[in-house]
């Protein structure tokens, strides 16, 4: 077995695409979840409605990337509003059931055959990202520290989104320590203690939420760029409890707990997939007990135990507060 490359493979999804997409989306997510305390299960609509807003603006409508990038970010604060309004009065668990059928609706939407001449349908969409690699500033080859190597469109990608996420944390980071994050912190643990102080919790909690979904609509943005199209396929719901995963995984309310959560989590995927398939050719594991075909569910399932492991004996995450999960769901 070639552990080099199979260390080197998982040092390169550390930092990869899927690393930045999930690691945008969870900071999201962790802004309603670790800091509100709002169980928003349509995480993945965000990035769907901002990489479509992207690309049908720019491929169907001719419009620049910017204006793409604008329609993207708008279309993510009307979805907050839309999925807000209504719920944020109530308990926590109606905003979770809206939310996750408010994501399947936006990617059937997508998806539906009536739309395909501006969504591309089931195939997706393409034929929007060259003005957005047209400005990179990188000349042709390869870029790289170390073992990691990557070519010029996969560095400015990859520049470009490690700078969203740094700026992310960033804001976060301020916004957390101001007297408007002490609110939302306080409405996670008691919100009717926050009310009784003559704070509007629902306007709180409404700002929260958009905040969260401007955030993770910047993992669609990279999600289209990233890969030059976008599938309806791409965001789906496993899309948001990924992100959960990561959320806890790195700890819920800790400013980095999402972008380590992320990448400890696409390595351990990264170094289970490559160890059982180099197993697997190298004659370790029989066809009796491992087919080909079944690595990447059993890679799921090792990552899965792990996960379950770690939920047992830390459930608060690798930096987390265990305080931070006790959540005021009235």
């Amino acid at each position: 077995m070639d552990w080099s490359l199979i260390l080197t493979n998982a040092l390169t999804a550390m930092v990869g695409l899927d690393t930045v997409i999930f690691a945008l989306a969870a900071i999201g997510l962790n802004v309603h979840f670790g800091y509100t305390g709002l169980l928003n299960f349509g995480q993945a609509a965000f990035l769907a409605v901002a990489g479509y807003g992207l690309a049908i603006s720019v491929a169907e409508f001719e419009l620049p990337t910017l204006v793409g990038v604008a329609v993207g970010l708008l279309g993510a604060v009307v979805l907050a509003l839309l999925l807000g309004a209504p719920t944020l009065r109530l308990r926590a668990d109606y905003l979770a059931i809206v939310t996750i059928a408010a994501a399947e609706i936006v990617r059937l939407l997508f998806r539906s055959v009536s739309l395909s001449e501006y969504t591309g349908g089931s195939d997706g969409l393409g034929r929007f990202a060259e003005g957005f690699y047209s400005i990179n500033p990188l000349g042709p080859g390869e870029y790289g520290l170390g073992p990691l190597e990557f070519d010029e469109r996969q560095t400015w990608v990859l520049s470009v989104g490690w700078t969203l996420i740094g700026l992310s944390c960033l804001l976060v980071f301020l916004l957390m320590r101001s007297p408007w994050g002490r609110v939302l912190k306080a409405i996670r643990e008691d919100e009717d203690a926050v009310r009784s102080l003559g704070k509007n919790v629902f306007s709180y909690k409404l700002q929260s939420l958009v905040l969260g979904g401007v955030l993770g609509c910047l993992a669609g943005f990279m999600t289209a760029w990233g890969r030059a199209v976008v599938q309806p396929d791409n965001f789906s719901t496993d899309t948001t409890f990924y992100a959960y995963t990561i959320v806890i995984l790195g700890g819920a309310a800790r400013v980095f707990g999402p972008v380590v959560g992320a990448a400890i989590f696409w390595a351990l995927l990264s170094l289970t997939d490559n160890i059982l398939t180099q197993a697997k050719s190298a004659g370790y594991i029989s066809d009796s007990i491992l087919t080909t075909f079944q690595i990447g569910q059993v890679r799921i399932m090792l990552v899965g135990l792990g996960l379950m492991a770690l939920m047992i004996f830390r459930p608060q995450g690798l930096f987390g507060d265990r305080r931070e999960l006790a959540l005021d769901a009235r």
